[in-house]
């Protein structure tokens, strides 16, 4: 009689229990089963690779929208390596960008060759010299720009695909220059006293063949026909938060549009 006490005792418990583990599986499988996007960095630091705050900004961002996010970089030498409490390179000293990229990261991210379009449903590039040091050298040659190939193929593969590409502070150039015709922002077109001192990265837009839209601090511009979300972020002379609300306004736009 003990014996079936007990066994029944543990029957009921097993009974019991089985809806709160069936909860908790569908709960994880909720939060798993967002969209996956990759993010491309540029190193770490914004004078000479991503710039770390909208990297931390846009990976919260979708992790908040429920994304799955996969960190990919360029496996090959920064442009050169800048002391940031002087603002100026290091002499004798290279980095690889890979490697200070997986710094941000947290050590899983892969080297952007292994990146397909066919395992994402979006690509973000946060901003940060880097975008125009080491995916691009924008930084050098203005419009006459050139863009890594590994870059230049995942925003081709994306765009061609119909999948979103957003891109925050100086990145939407690589955008401008991948792909002409389209519409991105950087901000305003002229510094309005400072507050936006790298107007004049919208002129050299324009020259690609693109074209540049204003949008203040708070706003995400979106092209529809070619589904690229873009926001000032650091472009702009302002408060850090607002940064960081200006990136969540373009990753937002992304996620819309998966």
């Amino acid at each position: 009689m003990l014996k079936f006490i007990n066994s029944s005792s543990r029957l009921a418990s097993y009974f019991t229990d089985v809806p709160k583990v069936l909860s908790r599986s569908i709960h994880l499988t909720r939060e798993m089963s967002g969209n996956r996007v990759a993010v491309v960095l540029a190193g770490s630091g914004v004078y000479d690779g991503s710039e770390v705050h909208e990297a931390s900004a846009v990976w919260v961002h979708l992790s908040r929208g429920g994304a799955d996010v996969s960190f990919f970089a360029p496996d090959i030498p920064q442009m050169h390596v800048i002391n940031h409490t002087k603002g100026e390179p290091s002499e004798n000293e290279t980095r690889n960008v890979l490697v200070e990229s997986a710094r941000i990261a947290r050590g899983k991210i892969t080297a952007l060759s292994g990146l397909s379009s066919g395992n994402f449903d979006a690509v973000v590039f946060p901003g940060g010299f880097g975008a125009a040091k080491n995916l691009s050298d924008f930084a050098v040659n203005g419009a006459g720009c050139t863009v890594n190939p590994d870059v230049e193929r995942v925003i081709k593969e994306f765009h061609q695909a119909k999948k979103p590409i957003g891109l925050c502070c100086i990145s939407p150039v690589l955008a401008a220059k991948v792909i002409p015709g389209c519409s991105v922002t950087v901000g305003h077109d002229s510094e309005e006293g400072g507050r936006w001192p790298y107007a004049g990265t919208a002129k050299a837009i324009q020259e690609m063949g693109s074209k540049h839209v204003n949008k203040d601090i708070n706003e995400a511009h979106v092209d529809e026909e070619n589904k690229i979300v873009t926001a000032p972020a650091f472009m702009c002379e302002t408060k850090v938060h607002e940064i960081f609300d200006s990136v969540g306004s373009m990753v937002n736009g992304v996620l819309k549009l998966c």
